[in-house]
């Protein structure tokens, strides 16, 4: 996946997304916490779709993306740190 990240002065971090497939998104980040989701179609440079999550929306979004939640991982860490000190 291609990534570019831009600072918008007074706007946020904008950071653009291309998949290997050639889908195209962003993620735009307010400085209040504030995330929006943005999609495009091909051949346009203006976002047809744009989804606000409050940073909590965005954190289980995250969660979800994760190949493993955090609560797996936390689990997995702690049985291989009772391992190791046994």
């Amino acid at each position: 996946m291609d990534t570019d990240r831009t600072t918008i002065p007074g706007t946020g971090v904008l950071h653009h997304f291309r998949t290997g497939r050639g889908a195209r998104f962003a993620l735009l980040t307010e400085p209040t916490g504030t995330r929006h989701l943005l999609t495009y179609v091909a051949g346009s440079d203006e976002p047809t779709v744009d989804i606000a999550l409050a940073p909590e929306e965005a954190d289980q979004i995250a969660e979800l993306l994760h190949s493993r939640s955090v609560h797996d991982r936390l689990t997995r860490l702690e049985q291989r740190l009772g391992a190791d000190g046994a």
